[in-house]
């Protein structure tokens, strides 16, 4: 007979790379600054990271959590390996260093020298290319939370009203790409003339981004009716889908951490320790069975989606703090999670006639 594991478990492996990441951020402050203060601030910022990015992609996990369930075991177990290191390292350390290295014209080992000896200058273009990043992100985000409210399969409602109508505008064929469209041209018009054109071009590039990977999504994961080896093509294409879903939920908080410091490999330390936390809640809620318990928690999700990408886009605009993002986030799934629970109280009294 096996036991449950504990919430505690699966923080496991989070915890030990807590502590490693806090003894680097230590070492670093003691290596960059040579003095106790310095250690001290390198181990807060280092953990004020961490804590953006749990706070930052608390939904990703949930939303995860929604696709791995679909995916074979064999796959969930590459996506919880092979995934959450393309994530850590690909994202919060490659990912920068491409930004520069297109923004800034430079070789990638060039941006790379400029990050770890010119960190201000390297803050700065990186700082330069946020409005591009936005309309990129926000834009895929945007799709991936409009998807799931205009499915017309979807079942359960939270907001009733709202989620009704949507699901209604499913049977228009293309509504959501419209209506991301007419966002993203709003948006457009209240930018300086000069940063119209990539804006515009990053919005487009981010709704073909969706559609091509959407798509090979769809494409291999049907096959499974025609083809032997169907369930790895088939886990393919949704760890395909998450690896881009997860790079567009880090693009804020990659350069949210600009804003607290310009040395790259502390940023890679604080964000790869939340994204840790964000794996260890992706398997609690796969083998807890979590979404299927709160059933308006996967909505949550997807709302904090929805409202992460207008932000994204709003930051082209002005400078929104990065504990308003993650707060918005928190609010929606706590929200959701308080419906979830009242309405497994009203069955369970229904159940028993109380």
């Amino acid at each position: 007979m096996t036991t449950a594991k504990s919430p505690l478990a699966y923080l496991k492996w989070a915890l030990i790379v807590t502590v490693i990441g806090l003894f680097l951020s230590a070492w670093l402050g003691w290596e960059t600054e040579g003095t106790v203060g310095g250690v001290l601030s390198f181990l807060l910022i280092g953990t004020v990271l961490a804590a953006l990015e749990i706070a930052l992609s608390f939904d990703n996990a949930i939303v995860n959590a929604n696709k791995l369930e679909d995916m074979t075991p064999e796959w969930q177990r590459r996506f919880l390996t092979w995934g959450i290191l393309i994530a850590v390292f690909g994202m919060r350390i490659v990912f920068p260093l491409l930004i520069v290295t297109v923004f800034a014209w430079l070789s990638p080992i060039e941006a790379l020298r400029l990050a770890l000896v010119a960190p201000e200058q390297y803050s700065h273009i990186m700082h330069q290319s946020h409005s591009s990043i936005a309309a990129f992100g926000g834009t895929f985000l945007m799709m991936v939370s409009l998807t799931f409210f205009v499915d017309e399969d979807k079942s359960v409602d939270w907001l009733k009203g709202l989620e009704h109508r949507l699901r209604k505008c499913g049977s228009v064929r293309g509504f959501e790409i419209a209506l991301v469209l007419v966002i993203v041209i709003v948006i457009s018009r209240f930018l300086p003339d000069y940063k119209q054109q990539t804006f515009l071009f990053s919005a487009i590039m981010g709704l073909l981004v969706f559609t091509l990977v959407d798509g090979l999504g769809t494409y291999l994961d049907n096959s499974n009716k025609a083809m032997m080896n169907a369930g790895a093509k088939g886990g393919f294409g949704a760890f395909m889908y998450l690896e881009v879903l997860d790079a567009s939920f880090s693009f804020d908080g990659v350069i949210g951490a600009f804003a607290l410091t310009s040395n790259i490999i502390l940023i890679a330390i604080g964000l790869g320790i939340g994204a840790m936390y964000v794996r260890s809640m992706t398997i609690m809620l796969v083998e807890k069975g979590t979404l299927q318990h709160f059933r308006y928690l996967e909505h949550g999700a997807f709302y904090s989606i929805f409202a992460l990408a207008l932000i994204m886009f709003m930051q082209s605009l002005w400078h929104v703090p990065e504990m308003i993002t993650g707060g918005v986030g928190v609010m929606m799934i706590g929200l959701a999670l308080f419906s979830s629970i009242r309405h497994n109280r009203r069955e369970e009294q229904q159940l028993t006639g109380s």
